[in-house]
C-alpha cells in the first residue's frame, strides 16, 4: 500500500509484498524488505541503504564463501547466533543482540553459519563512496549485545543505539541504526530532515505510523520507508502488548556519487 503527498513518501511492505529467498538447500530462507536492484518485490534502494534481509533457519545452514567488495556489510542476530569465516583469517561467532560488519573495501570473502534450533538475523549493506572503499583494504569487526549505549527516553522507549554518533561505531555511509523497544501504548518522536530516508522493520508486536496526513498500522515482520523532501515529524506509537523495531535513517543524498546497479 503506498500514500504519495507534496513533502513525502510512506510506503508499507507487509511480508507477501518483499522479496524472498533461500540458501543451503532450503535450511536457510529470507524475506527482503529492500531486494537487490534487479530483484522483484520489496522497496527499490535509497540513498546508501542498498539492500535489506531477514534471514531465517531452523537448524544448523551455512551460506557458502563469497566475495564481497566496496561496500559495507552489516548482520544483526536477532534470535540464536551467526557464525563468520573469512579469507582474511578471521573466524567469529556472534550472539543475539550483536553485529558484525564487513567493511570490504579492496575485496574479501567469507561465509555465514547459523547454529542451533531457531536463528534470524538481518544482513544489512550500505554503499560509502566507492572509488575510496576500493582503495582501503577489508576490515572485519563485530560486537556484542552488551557493547551498545542505552538510552531510556520518554514515554515508555529505551534505544539501543547501534550505528552513529550515540551507537557502539560508526562506519563511512552517513546513516543512524537504532533498535527501539517500545512499551504497552509508548510513542517515540523522531523529526525527520528535509531529502532524508527512514526505513524501519517491526521486529515483535504492532505500531502505529503517524505522519502528515497519514495513521498506518505495521505488524511483525511489516516494512516501512520514508522519504521526504522537507522536514515532517515523525510518531510511531506501539499497541497494547508494545513493540521492538528496527529503525535506520540516513540522507537521500549522501555527498558522494551513488553507483547504478
Amino acid at each position: 500500500m503506498k500514500t504519495n503527498e507534496k513533502s513525502y513518501t510512506l510506503d508499507i511492505y507487509p511480508p507477501s509484498e518483499q522479496g524472498a529467498g533461500s540458501f543451503d538447500g532450503g535450511k536457510i530462507t529470507e524475506i527482503k524488505p529492500i531486494p537487490f536492484p534487479r530483484e522483484s518485490g520489496g522497496a527499490k534502494r535509497t540513498g546508501p541503504l542498498l539492500y535489506w534481509a531477514w534471514a531465517s533457519s531452523k537448524g544448523d545452514g551455512v551460506i557458502g564463501m563469497h566475495p564481497h567488495q566496496g561496500f559495507e556489510i552489516i548482520s544483526y542476530v536477532l534470535k540464536g547466533s551467526v557464525g563468520h569465516t573469512d579469507t582474511a583469517g578471521n573466524n567469529r561467532r556472534v550472539a543475539a543482540g550483536g553485529i558484525q560488519i564487513m567493511q570490504t573495501g579492496s575485496g574479501i570473502s567469507h561465509q555465514e553459519e547459523m547454529y542451533g534450533e531457531q536463528t534470524d538475523f538481518f544482513q544489512i549493506w550500505f554503499e560509502p563512496h566507492m572509488s575510496q572503499s576500493l582503495q582501503r583494504p577489508p576490515v572485519y569487526s563485530d560486537y556484542e549485545d552488551s557493547d551498545f549505549p542505552l538510552e531510556n527516553l520518554e514515554k515508555g522507549v529505551k534505544a539501543k543505539h547501534i550505528i552513529g554518533p550515540k551507537g557502539a561505531t560508526q562506519i563511512q555511509a552517513p546513516i543512524i541504526w537504532d533498535i527501539l523497544e517500545i512499551g504497552a501504548q509508548g510513542s517515540y518522536s523522531l523529526s525527520l530532515e528535509e531529502n532524508s530516508l527512514a526505513a524501519f522493520v517491526v521486529t515483535n508486536g504492532s505500531i502505529q505510523v503517524s505522519l502528515g496526513n497519514d495513521n498506518r498500522v505495521l505488524n511483525r515482520r511489516d516494512f516501512a520507508m520514508i522519504k521526504t523532501e522537507s522536514a515532517n515529524p515523525l510518531t510511531i506509537r506501539a499497541s497494547e502488548e508494545g513493540a521492538e523495531l528496527t529503525l535506520i535513517t540516513a540522507p537521500i543524498d549522501p555527498g558522494y556519487p551513488l553507483i547504478q546497479l
